[in-house]
């Protein structure tokens, strides 16, 4: 189901026989947040770097779901002298997006080995709108994650050069848009950055997950589809004790540093 473009971006639907949902703000791309700082340098992500991925654990399955390492692209700038002022903005495929489950046992406590279902992953396909049925343009837009770091908050330290060692490292609070099947809504993580120290600067990047970023799926519009815009007469609330309807989100990547300057703030 899509929103007329005249509609009010948040609205609320009621499922049918469940509770109100927000859906995020419709949007196709996030604008990208530029440095904040004229000493801010680029450091672009190593896609061979990356890992991105997600568990789901519903009552009777949980779900684990990847995209390969080349699916991730995107570049961060950093004034290491002021670390409060950095922006970003990471992309991710999901066109290679794969599932991988483990069902409870007859117990009900313990859950078998996981396996790949070449079923579940066609439904994620067509839950996303990804599927080979989707129309080449909505197909690469609904494919596309994006993340717009627009602004940092708890930092442990702001200036780098403070630091000691050639591992210097600093935890804060990412804050930005999260964009997921052509809709966004403001986010905030908590995550671990390692700079590798070099002279007077940092040369690359390592950024962790410290805890998971939870994605509604219903925020999103993720729904049950048997295909392309094709609702599934079961919704994502009767599905619940196999499905979860949340996505736990987390990433790690490195970024280097490259010689192009960044454009000037």
């Amino acid at each position: 189901m899509r929103v007329a473009p005249l509609a009010l971006p948040v609205v609320l639907l009621v499922a049918c026989g469940g509770e109100p949902v927000k859906l995020a703000e419709e949007a196709e791309k996030l604008t990208f947040a530029a440095p904040k700082s004229g000493g801010a340098r680029r450091y672009m992500i190593e896609p061979a770097s990356s890992r991105l991925g997600f568990d789901m654990e519903a009552p009777i399955e949980k779900i684990r779901g990847r995209v390969p390492p080349a699916a991730m692209t995107g570049e961060i700038f950093v004034d290491p002298a002021d670390l409060a002022k950095t922006t970003g903005i990471i992309h991710v495929d999901l066109r290679e997006l794969e599932l991988f489950q483990r069902v409870s046992g007859d117990d009900g406590t313990t859950f078998e080995a996981e396996t790949r279902n070449d079923t579940q992953n066609q439904h994620a396909r067509d839950w996303l709108e990804i599927g080979p049925d989707a129309p080449p343009e909505q197909l690469q837009k609904n494919a596309l994650i994006e993340f717009s770091l627009l602004s940092v908050q708890d930092l442990s330290a702001t200036d780098l050069g403070k630091l000691d060692g050639p591992a210097r490292k600093v935890t804060f609070t990412a804050v930005g848009d999260f964009l997921l099947h052509q809709r966004k809504a403001s986010k905030s993580v908590p995550l671990e950055a390692t700079f590798t120290w070099a002279g007077d600067h940092p040369t690359s990047v390592t950024i962790t997950s410290r805890e998971p970023l939870s994605i509604g799926l219903d925020e999103y519009d993720v729904r049950p589809r048997t295909g392309f815009s094709k609702l599934a007469a079961k919704t994502l609330q009767a599905m619940s004790p196999k499905v979860a309807r949340a996505a736990e989100v987390s990433l790690q990547f490195t970024a280097k540093l490259t010689p192009d300057p960044p454009p000037i703030p």
